[in-house]
Parts: C-alpha cells; sequence; structure tokens
C-alpha cells in the first residue's frame, strides 16, 4: 500500500501544484484618495486593505537577487507634479530572510502609500497611478502584479479597485475557479470510466502483464517501464490540447485566447456543433457505428512499438491510445468542450487530470503484481457501460443547445421542453438497465444483478426528481444544468411580484444619461417596463433592470442602493446562485425591498440599436448588448468572472463593500447585502 500512495502521490502531485498556481486569489485590495495639505499641495494616498491573514507586500528598496520590491508611481502632467518620492505611511519591518539570506522589508497587515503632488488646477486635475507588488505567505508567492487607476483633486473622490489585471479590451471569460474543482473532478471520473469500456478493460492487465514478463528478473525495471507508459499516456493526451492553447495565448496574448474561447462558449455556431457532436458519440456508444481512427496510422505506430528502450515504450502508450480512441473519443470530446465554459488554461488542466486517472492503474498493477488476479474478467457488461454513457451523452448534449437558444432568444428549448427530453432519457436509462431494451452489441440478459436494479433504481429516482419541474419545481440540485425557470410558460401556483405595479424609472431622452449625471436634480420619468424586459426575465418574480443607466435612474428617484449582477445564459454557477441563494426568503426580502437590481448579461447576442453601440478604445464596434455589458464590467470594475456581484451607491455610483462571486453560502450572501445598505 506505501508503493500505491507513492505513485499515487507522485502522479497527482503536479496536478495540484498547477491548480495550486491558479486557484489563488490576490489577498489585497486597493483603495485610492487625495487629501489637501495646502492651497496646492496633495498627498494621494494608495490604501491596502489584506483580505487574508498571514499575507505581506515587500517595502519599495531594491533587492538584487531578492523578492520584489513594492513599486508605487504616480505619472506626472501639465496639472499635476511630484514633490518627492514615494513613501509608506504604514509600519515596515526589517527581518533576516534565511532564503534570500538578506534582511528584507516586508509589510504586517493593512498597507498605506503615499506620494506628495503639486496640483495647479484641482478642479480639472486628474492623473494615473499604478502600484506593482508581490503577495507572500510563510509558504508560497503570487505572481508580481501590476494594477493602475485614475484619480482626481475634485472634492477628494475616492477609487476603488479590487486587485486584478487591467486589460484594455479583454473579453469577460466565462465561469471562475470556483468551478474548476468541479471540471477536474468530473475528468477523473470519465478517466476511471473509461477504463470499463471493451476498447481499453482488456488491455489493462495484458500490458502489465507484458512489463512484468519482459523484466521478469528486473521487477524494478517492469515498474519503470510502467510508471514511464503511464506517464508517456499523460503526455499524449495533454501536450497536445496545451500546445494549441499556449500557442494561441503567446501569439495573440490573453485577450485573443479569452475571445476564442468566449466564441466557443457562447456563439451558436460552436454550441450547434458540439451538440451534433455528442449526438454522433451517443449513435456510436449505442452501437450504430464505431469510431475508429485510420488503420494505417495505428499500423504505424504498432510496428514501432517493438523497438526497445523508452521510444519502444512511447510508441505503446501512443498505440493504446489510437486503438482506444473509439471509446475514449466521444468522452475526450466531452472533458474538452466542457472545460472551454471556464477559464482559458482549463482544457490543460482537466485534461491532465483526466490522463493522470486513465494511466493510473498501468502503473499501480505493476507496482502491485498481486493486484491482476482480483481484476474482473470482461464480458457484455463492458458493452453495458457504453450504452450507460452514449444515455449520458444524450442528456449532456442538450445542455449545449440550450445555451445557443438562450443567447439568441430562439426559444426552442424552454424548461419544460428541456425537462421533457431528459426525463425521457433516463426513463429509457432505467428500462434498459432492467432489461427491457437492446441494443444490437448487448448480450443477452438472463437475469438482472444487483449493480443493474442500483443503477435502475438511481435512474428512475432522478425521472421522479425532474417531474414535478414540469410544473415549476426550482429543482435547486439540477440549477446550473437546466434553462431557467424564467423560460418556462407554466409555473403552478406562482406569485406575482409584490412591488410589480410600481413604475420603472427611466431619463428622459433629452436628458444627461444616468451612468454621467451628477445633477441632483436630473427629472426621473416613469416608464411602463425596463428596458429589454421583453426578452430577459428576473428570477423569483422579482422586478430589475437589464441596463446600467436605467438602474441607476432608478435608484435615484427611489433612494436605494443598486445591486449589480454580472451575470451569463451560458454560466452555471449563476443559475445556481439564483436557484439556491437568492430563492432564500432572506436574501429574496432585501432584493425585493431595498436594492434596485440591474442584472447585466455578458453573452447575450441580441444587437442593439446603432445609437447605443460602444467604440473601445482599440476602435472595435461593440456592437450586441453582451459585448457591451462586457467591455462595461471590465473598464468598470475589472471583473473577469461570472457571477460577479457589485453593490453600488446610485448617487456616487462607488462601491459599497467588496465584490463578491460565486459562494454558496447564504449568511455570507446576506451579510454581504447588509454591508452595502449601511
Amino acid at each position: 500500500m506505501k508503493k500505491i500512495a507513492t505513485v499515487l502521490i507522485t502522479l497527482l502531485l503536479p496536478l495540484t501544484l498547477l491548480f495550486a498556481q491558479f486557484n489563488v486569489e490576490q489577498p489585497i485590495s486597493w483603495e485610492a484618495s487625495t487629501v489637501k495639505i495646502d492651497d496646492s499641495t496633495y498627498e494621494i494616498i494608495l490604501n491596502g486593505t489584506m483580505l487574508q491573514n498571514e499575507w505581506h507586500i515587500y517595502d519599495m528598496d531594491k533587492y538584487d537577487g531578492g523578492p520584489n520590491s513594492t513599486v508605487y508611481e504616480v505619472q506626472e502632467n501639465d496639472n499635476v507634479k511630484l514633490i518627492g518620492k514615494p513613501y509608506f505611511k504604514s509600519s515596515i519591518k526589517k527581518e533576516f530572510d534565511n532564503v534570500f539570506n538578506m534582511n528584507i522589508g516586508i509589510t504586517e497587515g493593512d498597507v498605506i502609500l503615499a506620494q506628495k503632488v503639486k496640483v495647479t488646477n484641482p478642479k480639472k486635475a486628474s492623473t494615473t497611478i499604478s502600484v506593482e507588488w508581490q503577495a507572500c505567505n510563510n509558504g508560497s508567492c503570487l505572481p508580481p502584479t501590476l494594477e493602475e487607476f485614475t484619480v482626481t483633486f475634485n472634492k477628494n473622490k475616492k477609487s476603488k479597485v479590487a486587485a486584478s489585471s487591467t486589460t484594455d479590451d479583454a473579453p469577460i471569460t466565462p465561469g471562475n475557479n470556483s468551478s474548476l474543482w468541479g471540471l477536474i473532478l468530473q475528468a477523473i471520473a470519465w478517466g476511471f470510466i473509461m477504463l470499463l469500456t471493451p476498447c481499453v478493460f482488456p488491455m489493462v492487465p495484458m500490458t502489465v502483464s507484458f512489463f512484468l514478463r519482459q523484466n521478469k528478473d528486473h521487477p524494478g525495471k517492469a515498474k519503470f517501464q510502467a510508471s514511464m507508459f503511464g506517464t508517456f499516456i499523460v503526455a499524449l493526451y495533454t501536450l497536445p490540447i496545451a500546445i494549441i492553447i499556449l500557442v494561441t495565448y503567446f501569439a495573440g496574448g490573453e485577450a485573443v485566447t479569452a475571445d476564442i474561447f468566449n466564441f466557443l462558449a457562447t456563439h451558436w455556431i460552436p454550441n450547434l456543433l458540439f451538440f451534433l457532436i455528442f449526438m454522433t458519440f451517443a449513435a456510436s456508444f449505442f452501437g450504430a457505428f464505431e469510431i475508429v481512427l485510420p488503420s494505417s496510422l495505428v499500423n504505424k505506430a504498432d510496428t514501432k512499438s517493438n523497438r526497445g528502450g523508452l521510444l519502444g515504450i512511447f510508441f505503446m502508450a501512443l498505440t493504446l491510445v489510437l486503438v482506444s480512441f473509439s471509446c475514449t473519443g466521444p468522452i475526450v470530446g466531452t472533458v474538452l468542450i466542457q472545460s472551454t465554459q471556464g477559464a482559458f488554461w482549463a482544457p490543460i488542466v482537466t485534461m491532465l487530470a483526466f490522463s493522470l486517472a486513465f494511466s493510473l492503474p498501468f502503473t499501480i498493477l505493476a507496482f502491485s503484481p498481486s493486484l491482476l488476479d482480483k481484476v474482473p474478467k470482461g464480458g457484455g457488461w463492458m458493452n453495458t457501460v457504453k450504452v450507460v454513457l452514449g444515455f449520458i451523452e444524450v442528456a449532456l448534449g442538450f445542455k449545449f443547445l440550450s445555451i445557443a437558444d438562450l443567447t439568441y432568444h430562439w426559444h426552442l428549448l424552454d424548461r419544460e421542453v428541456y425537462l421533457a427530453i431528459w426525463i425521457v432519457v433516463f426513463t429509457l436509462l432505467g428500462f434498459y438497465l432492467l432489461g427491457k431494451l437492446k441494443f444490437k452489441l448487448d448480450s443477452p440478459v438472463k437475469y438482472i444483478s444487483l449493480s443493474r436494479l442500483v443503477f435502475a433504481i438511481i435512474s428512475f429516482s432522478f425521472v421522479v426528481y425532474m417531474i414535478p419541474g414540469m410544473w415549476g419545481a426550482p429543482l435547486k440540485a439540477l440549477s446550473g444544468y437546466i434553462p431557467p425557470l424564467t423560460t418556462q410558460d407554466f409555473v403552478l401556483g406562482a406569485e406575482g411580484n409584490n412591488n410589480s405595479s410600481a413604475p420603472y424609472y427611466s431619463t428622459p431622452p433629452t436628458s444627461q444619461s444616468a451612468s454621467d449625471s451628477t445633477n441632483d436634480n436630473t427629472e426621473y420619468v416613469p416608464v411602463d417596463q425596463a428596458k429589454y424586459s421583453d426578452f430577459l426575465k428576473m428570477p423569483h418574480g422579482l422586478k430589475g433592470y437589464f441596463d446600467y443607466k436605467e438602474a441607476i435612474a432608478a435608484g435615484k428617484a427611489l433612494g436605494k442602493p443598486i445591486f449589480l449582477d454580472f451575470t451569463g445564459h451560458g454560466c452555471v454557477n449563476c443559475r445556481e446562485m439564483e436557484m439556491r441563494v437568492w430563492s432564500d426568503p432572506k436574501v429574496l426580502e432585501i432584493l425585493r425591498n431595498d436594492y434596485v437590481i440591474c442584472s447585466l448579461y455578458a453573452d447575450d447576442k441580441t444587437k442593439v440599436d446603432e445609437k447605443e453601440w460602444v467604440t473601445t478604445k482599440n476602435g472595435k464596434v461593440l456592437k450586441t448588448l453582451g459585448q457591451i455589458n462586457s467591455y462595461f464590467i471590465q473598464n468598470q470594475f475589472h471583473a473577469n468572472a461570472q457571477p460577479f456581484y457589485v453593490l453600488l451607491d446610485a448617487e456616487t455610483q462607488k462601491m459599497n463593500a467588496e465584490p463578491q462571486g460565486y459562494n454558496l453560502n447564504i449568511d455570507n450572501f446576506v451579510t454581504f447585502l447588509k454591508k452595502g445598505l449601511k
């Protein structure tokens, strides 16, 4: 068992380190303000709030061969001139660092940076400030991060931002890190399931036995060869997708890569293509045909596998990958397609997880050959596994058709239609497991085994759970995978919004836009309905807005703060938050009575009126609602994930609390909402 544990740790450690590198968020947020010293002298203060304990940043001294120092810069212009150098107003602790072998200054707790400037025209003066820092704790350091934003000197306005990268025109990436563990666990599960298919299962004992026979007098060599065999399998699955993604990243930058993934995640063409691919994979699993690679390619790899040394082992691994493609290809496609809904590096991580799970038994059995006797024999049950996977592929495929349906408002797969399809699919799966349905490659079922009975019960129970959803039951466990309740035509016992009779507010056509207006006397006129509410709906009967300017106008007219909800039609975590957190009575009461809700969809493909088109700093013209909302959130709040919640004061349009993302803790969300009311 110790040997098995060692192998597991060795294979899974790279995955853990890679995930840890990407998953840790910056533990500090910054807030800038200006303090007037005399008629022409100001101090630009940058307050850094440590959001997590045990983290620190370094002082401004230069350390040759040491850590990255903090760099605080204020740009000079005609109205703003620097006085002296920037400095820390918070305390600095100097201590000897054993790693760098030198004395280094670090902060403890919150940070205050300052720079004195001479300002000639405070009412019109503004400048850009930047801070570059590296956050570390006792165990690790995050990469250095640069943040910049603008400050003014009129009325000492504050500018508050969360620590994040600043890209000029980077599109919003769907999904966030909180869902990455889910993708990894799914990939691991798929990797182990693939071992049970008829294309792969017989190869496991055959391959391990080959290594043991070839090196019966050298068991250590057999273990080494089996380990390298597993390593090559991981490389063959992971490196190609990693190379493709990294080439696009380094060739065009993160914005280009994110733009590609946004296209894959939300545009109707790739989503319809993914749907058709899933249906093709399912048909293959059902036995309609077999997806195979060209025999010449397989034969060449098999011939070269007879070579000795590591090169021969590599071609053995390549032969396995090619021969098993008819079973693994559909699942590999499933893992990759689902991971495109996340960050641009998610496919690399998920494919690494899949291939580690897939290759693990080859190494474990070589280290413990006695386990070979306990491996079950092949048989008709392996085709049963394939057919069950076919039913699951059908169900998963409709998710991609649903995304296209939601983002383009086709209304082909509203919630009740989607549920009806899933109910039928899993009912048929239950009958198949009971032996009432058969496919051409199935073996005769003389009796129902215990495992078949258990999985049939699970399938039918799932169907029973979904049936109330046809009449509007929330189905919280499926909230991220089925269309929202707002797409359902009939909801039994639906209650109207308790403030639905109140008017919506907007600025008059001739008035200054709500987002730019600072005039307290601006007239806000009632309107019949909110902009875009003919095709966008709020969950739970809530009243809200889908246009930022209208929401600000309503907030000023009603004297309420703004609950800004950055969301998307294809955002799984957004639907989970709405069904599992927003639905709580405490949360609903606050949202309904104390806030003006504004939901901005990042992936909606509706083309807006030409007068509302937005031209970016790079000259790109944004014409769809989703593009405009994405650009606004990116530039205004530096957000790059969904969901993203911001609480704003309607008058000043400044944040009342730190923004929050995906978090299913209801009490935490209530606390967050109450902070915005203080």
